[in-house]
């Protein structure tokens, strides 16, 4: 099945002439980013999201809501075909929050957009649920640093024992003013069947963060970025300044949802507390 670019488009407030350029890729990456927001709020009500794509635009593109990166990343990935760019899907391991030495599945969608005549594909993601999440695409080369908006990132190699190279994204921290590792990943591709497994077991798995509490954020294309977890509304400007405050119910919440994060929920929704 194919996208129905003209609505997605429109979704995200993109107008350009329609070609696999570098510069499409970049600015149609940050015009998703920041124009469909991230959440969780289906595996938390009890549900684990289609990730068909007639679903996916029903719910991102024409019914107010975002989702996470299994629904993103399958939707932009449509998008991007239908644009002429190439992708190879995969999957990382999320290293936000992890301790030493732990070892976590491979749950994050993420994927590389091969651009006609530019010698490197690039890693695009717009559905990393994480302050650190990439605003435009990055080539996949060690050594580079990119910036976009107050956003820094880079990729490494780091050692492990598989036969591919282990690839880690790392974005520039604010608050620790070095490196922080978001996730790391290998090339080989992942397709739709691989996803609907790992997208059932996060959200129906009763250990999963997913399904145990409210994650929604969203990202400006100055670099704000606003972060919701449970109760906690976390506010980050494009310095490294926070504000956090704490929700008082899950009215709050949903009052938050739809008018910080445009997330419009049907009538008489009740969160769980």
């Amino acid at each position: 099945m194919t996208i129905d670019l003209d609505a997605y488009l429109a979704r995200i407030g993109w107008s350009g002439e329609r070609r696999p350029t570098l510069d499409v890729l970049r600015s149609v990456h940050r015009a998703h980013l920041t124009g469909i927001p991230f959440e969780n709020l289906d595996p938390v009500l009890g549900t684990a999201p289609s990730l068909a794509l007639p679903d996916l635009e029903a719910k991102l593109v024409h019914g107010g809501r975002g989702g996470y990166c299994y629904e993103h990343n399958t939707l932009f990935a449509a998008a991007l075909t239908a644009l002429g760019f190439r992708i190879t899907r995969l999957t990382a391991r999320v290293l936000v929050g992890a301790r030493p030495g732990d070892i976590r599945p491979r749950t994050h969608m993420t994927m590389l957009t091969e651009v006609p005549g530019e010698p490197l594909p690039y890693l695009t993601d717009v559905g990393f649920g994480s302050i650190g999440c990439l605003i435009e695409p990055v080539p996949l080369a060690t050594g580079t640093e990119t910036h976009a908006a107050s956003r820094r990132h880079r990729l490494v190699h780091a050692p492990h024992d598989g036969p591919l190279t282990l690839w880690k994204l790392q974005a520039h921290g604010a608050e620790t003013d070095g490196w922080d590792d978001q996730y790391s990943f290998t090339v080989e591709p992942f397709e739709a069947p691989d996803y609907e497994v790992i997208n059932w077991h996060i959200a129906t798995n009763p250990r999963s963060p997913f399904s145990r509490g409210v994650y929604a954020q969203r990202t400006t294309a100055a670099g704000h970025h606003l972060a919701l977890a449970g109760r906690r509304l976390t506010g980050t400007g494009p310095d490294g300044t926070r504000e956090e405050r704490e929700l008082a119910d899950g009215q709050e919440v949903l009052a938050v949802l739809r008018a910080d994060f445009g997330i419009r929920l049907p009538d008489g929704t009740v969160l769980p507390e």
